[in-house]
């Protein structure tokens, strides 16, 4: 019994360490997609994404980039980019980039395990990219694909959240309250649905170090060196991401400790880029886009991330760009809590976050369907009896009316069994 409330009590410890370690990054990262989503105009960038070749490719690469790095979310906008006329190379493109070229995931990567994956990580979203664009047609003809796309008209696919900033430019938005107020919905939104991943993944590597490196000598092919190693690390790395059920942000601790634990270099990033194609998450794509397609992409995707990260592993070893010394150890992974630079970060983090979040509470209600924290100014509103309600989306709305009494204080609670539903914008 005391060695197992010591693992636990370990677990837990190290966990908080972590997230002590990566909290800043986590808040100005979030702070950062929060201000392009609301102030970025998406309407016409998604025109730009009909149809293929190119340029709609490179779009949908900056769209992405530019968007959240929730896993879930990303694959709801991808969707609806796809249903609208994006090619399929077009929707994975955006797939890839908002869960690869964001800027919070590369914040928290370079403080844990340093900049040598921040920019491998990066580099390797847009390699993936590439490879996925070539190679498409090899996993999916134009003829499933058309399939798929009207498959996914059918398919029940909730809601998104629309983006309602306004039309200002840049100097009136800085200081424009009705302008951050946007910023702090869109940053609570993606906290809202990011911290489960977040706080999943952080509760993970804790325990999971605690297992020590004999367990992941075992998984790791680590001294056999050449080809054979760099492919079954990569063919592993993913295996485990899929099975964890952690994605976004959420499977960097995870990859920390796999790195402190003997994974290779490419392994890592195999890892980290297999966040598309968690279980969870496959599930998803057969609703969406039917069985045959979804498999064929995940296919596609399972190999792409393979090459991606060897051909990048293959580029740093030739630049010398590897790290080579030893490992970080555990305690160097987790780190300590003491009066530095982190703690300054993190104590401006805590005043961000508690800023953004007083903001909506200040001008925002709750969506009574989504649960959604919505800016009262510019909602969809209803008036039902003696109360107004309000609605991030038309679709929130039509939900509503079609049981209003399942929503209103006097009929049981106001916020019942709620849909899933991605956040965009």
């Amino acid at each position: 019994m005391t060695d197992l409330l010591e693992v636990l009590w370990h677990g837990l410890r190290d966990s908080f360490l972590m997230a002590w370690e990566v909290w800043w990054a986590l808040v100005f990262g979030f702070a950062i997609s929060a201000i392009v989503q609301a102030w970025v105009p998406r309407e016409r960038i998604e025109k730009a994404l009909s149809g293929s070749g190119p340029r709609p490719v490179a779009l949908a690469t900056g769209l992405g980039a530019a968007s959240s790095s929730c896993s879930y979310a990303a694959i709801a906008i991808a969707k609806s980019l796809f249903e609208k006329g994006a090619s399929a190379a077009s929707a994975l493109t955006f797939q890839f980039a908002s869960t690869n070229l964001v800027w919070e995931l590369g914040l928290v990567l370079w403080v844990l395990i340093g900049w040598q994956f921040t920019l491998a990580e990066y580099i390797g979203g847009i390699v993936m990219i590439a490879l996925m664009t070539v190679m498409l047609r090899v996993f999916v003809s134009p003829r499933l694909e058309a399939q798929a796309r009207e498959h996914a008209r059918r398919a029940d696919a909730g809601h998104r959240h629309q983006a309602v900033g306004e039309q200002l430019g840049w100097r009136e938005r800085l200081t424009s309250v009705s302008a951050w107020s946007d910023v702090a919905h869109n940053f609570r939104g993606d906290w809202q649905m990011l911290y489960k991943e977040i706080t999943i993944g952080f509760v993970l590597a804790g325990f999971i170090a605690q297992l020590g490196n004999g367990f992941f000598n075992g998984l790791f092919l680590r001294h056999t060196g050449g080809v054979l190693g760099a492919v079954e690390n990569v063919i592993v790395g993913p295996i485990i991401a899929m099975l964890s059920f952690v994605c976004s942000i959420g499977n960097v601790p995870l990859a920390a400790v796999l790195w402190s634990g003997g994974i290779s270099f490419a392994g890592v990033l195999a890892f980290l880029f297999a966040d598309l194609i968690v279980l969870p998450i496959i599930a998803i794509y057969r609703k969406y886009y039917g069985t045959a397609y979804a498999l064929r992409i995940v296919a596609l995707m399972f190999v792409t991330m393979g090459a991606a990260a060897l051909a990048v592993d293959g580029l740093f070893s030739s630049a010398g760009l590897i790290p080579s010394g030893p490992r970080p150890s555990r305690g160097e992974i987790f780190g300590t809590i003491a009066i530095d630079y982190k703690l300054v970060l993190n104590v401006l983090a805590v005043a961000l976050f508690a800023a953004l979040l007083w903001l909506t509470q200040r001008r925002g209600a709750s969506d009574p369907v989504c649960g959604m924290k919505v800016d009262r100014a510019k909602a969809v509103r209803k008036d039902f009896g003696a109360e107004t309600f309000y609605f991030c989306s038309e679709h929130c709305l039509h939900v509503f009316e079609a049981d209003p009494h399942r929503y209103d204080d006097d009929h049981g609670e106001q916020i019942g069994a709620r849909p899933a539903h991605a956040h965009d914008g």
